[in-house]
């Protein structure tokens, strides 16, 4: 049994962190005919298996070298070989921190939405880690056909999560997210094939696999046209077709309208979850494959690219400042900070791109925590109307200290981890594309407006609704929470070395594969200052 484990852990860590969730829903699944148990038996159970998951992630990033280049650990067996389709897993310095992101936040959401979940609670628990497999699967696969699996297992556990134990609307926010991903997926699917094809055609092999494996050739290797022949074997199309499964994902304007109905009916955990770990897979689609892949169709659409952020920036922002939802209001927040992740990575050059990838682990931090924080008030009052409170600093004094201080990470206040990524992305904009980086700023401003708006109005000012008097402060388990997720916002806040440096070589790589096929990107390379910019912005 020790050499099994040992072995595992050496050869198979990837899969080890990635299955272990689902086996862990399995036994969920199984123990359907054990009668009596109590449920905190399979919160326990849960609990345990995210918490193992979190130590396997930090053995992961022990093992990790940020100086050794291209992927590491990584894991290769045949699949479907007939087909060209292998089990291959590995992980760079941008799968290592999102990776560790989705460890990190699960036994969180599990701890905080302790006594959230009244009804099903084995199922619920069943699609919450059948959930954790697919986002961890969909970081690390490198192979298209097997990114596309894990892509697509983890639309049926959301579903469920919003449709079982979400609000009066659960069906029509579950269908319409349903419908707007699979559509996005399904033309994604055909990019795939294509890919899959112009490789056989090119090298005489059918194969999915992203990058080659000993003296096998990858997709990543294929030389794409981009004029020429027959148009869907074009750069643009093949673009085109990623780019919207993964515009989908993130939201991006104009295909961000699924978002803030599958927030306000989610649950608590679900919506945690889904602004923390899954709206960033959109953003790592358009890093690992849209860009790397057709880097020419990439370049020529950038403008319209970083245009769409900057529309999504700035509309996310003005229509958050008027909603008086609660949770509505943080949702409106995430379409508008993720338009700063996609402006980051179209601006295409190292400090950009490093500021995008940071601020995907920043936004799931501050914006998972300020919706688990909403659904703590949410159950004491069941209500989310920013007028049905008031005060709330009087009578709950440490809850409104961690709201503040997730709300001063998220309009990215120095010295904190919002503001490390947001001066990242601005820098990196500000080299090639300014005038967007003077309208991203102003999403900022907005940014700070709207949430001190709302600080103000819930938990500053006189106590005028008298439910709000008797309302019970944080429990021991809710303090909890509140620590484990502050922690994290001020280290990076203060030490961002500490999760920059495994992406640099990354990120280098990456510009090193788009410059080889673009020549016009040179101009976007310079020397990387941007750790030396980060020391003296905080002192390191």
């Amino acid at each position: 049994m020790d050499a099994f484990l040992d072995s595992l852990l050496r050869e198979h860590l990837l899969s080890a962190i990635t299955f272990l969730p689902l086996a862990t829903a399995l036994v969920l699944a199984l123990a359907e005919g054990i009668a009596g148990l109590p449920e905190s038996v399979w919160k326990w159970t849960s609990l345990g298996s995210s918490l193992v998951g979190a130590a396997l992630t930090l053995l992961l990033w022990q093992r990790f070298d940020p100086a050794a280049s291209g992927l590491q650990l990584v894991e290769h067996a045949a699949w479907i070989p007939d087909y060209g389709i292998h089990y291959t897993m590995g992980v760079d310095g941008i799968a290592l921190l999102l990776g560790a992101l989705t460890s990190f936040l699960l036994p969180i959401v599990l701890i905080a939405s302790w006594t959230d979940i009244a009804k099903r609670v084995r199922s619920f628990l069943f699609f919450m880690m059948a959930l954790q497999t697919g986002m961890l699967g969909a970081f690390f696969a490198l192979d298209l056909f097997l990114f596309y699996v894990f892509w697509e297992t983890m639309l049926i556990p959301m579903y469920f999560i919003i449709g079982i134990w979400g609000g009066p609307r659960r069906i029509y926010a579950t269908v319409k997210l349903f419908i707007y991903t699979m559509v996005g997926s399904l033309l994604m699917l055909v990019g795939i094939v294509v890919l899959a094809w112009l490789h056989q055609q090119q090298f005489g092999s059918l194969t999915f696999e992203y990058f080659g494996v000993g003296p096998a050739t990858g997709i990543l290797d294929l030389q794409i046209p981009t004029e020429g022949g027959v148009w869907w074997q074009r750069q643009g199309f093949l673009f085109g077709v990623f780019a919207l499964a993964f515009a989908i994902k993130v939201p991006m304007f104009p295909f961000h309208t699924w978002l803030p109905d599958a927030h306000v009916e989610a649950p608590t955990p679900g919506s945690a979850v889904l602004a923390g770990v899954l709206l960033k897979l959109g953003t790592f689609g358009f890093v690992r494959y849209a860009l790397p892949l057709f880097p020419q169709a990439a370049f020529d659409y950038a403008p319209w690219m970083v245009g769409l952020a900057l529309v999504g920036i700035v509309y996310g922002a003005l229509v958050a400042m008027v909603q008086s939802d609660f949770k509505k209001l943080v949702a409106y927040s995430s379409v508008s900070h993720m338009g700063f992740i996609v402006l980051g990575l179209f601006a295409m050059n190292p400090q950009g791109i490093s500021g995008a990838v940071l601020q995907m682990v920043n936004h799931g931090v501050s914006t998972g925590a300020l919706f688990i924080l909403v659904g703590m008030i949410y159950e004491r009052r069941h209500v989310r109307e920013l007028d049905a409170f008031g005060g709330l600093a009087r009578t709950m004094p440490v809850y409104t200290t961690f709201f503040v201080i997730a709300t001063m990470s998220s309009i990215g206040l120095p010295g904190l981890n919002g503001f490390v990524g947001e001066f990242l992305i601005l820098l990196g904009a500000f080299q090639h594309l300014r005038w967007s980086a003077v309208i991203a700023t102003s999403g900022v401003i907005l940014s700070a407006v709207y949430m001190l708006w709302a600080v103000r109005r819930v938990f500053f000012g006189p106590l005028v609704h008298e439910a709000n008097r008797v309302l019970k402060d944080l429990s021991a388990r809710e303090k909890l929470v509140g620590v484990a997720l502050v922690i994290p916002m001020i280290w990076i806040g203060v030490h961002p070395s500490t999760f920059t440096n495994p992406l640099d070589r990354a990120v280098t790589e990456l510009i090193e594969t788009m410059t080889k096929r673009v020549p016009d990107m040179a101009a976007r390379v310079p020397q990387r200052q941007a750790a030396v910019a980060l020391d003296a912005e905080t002192g390191e």
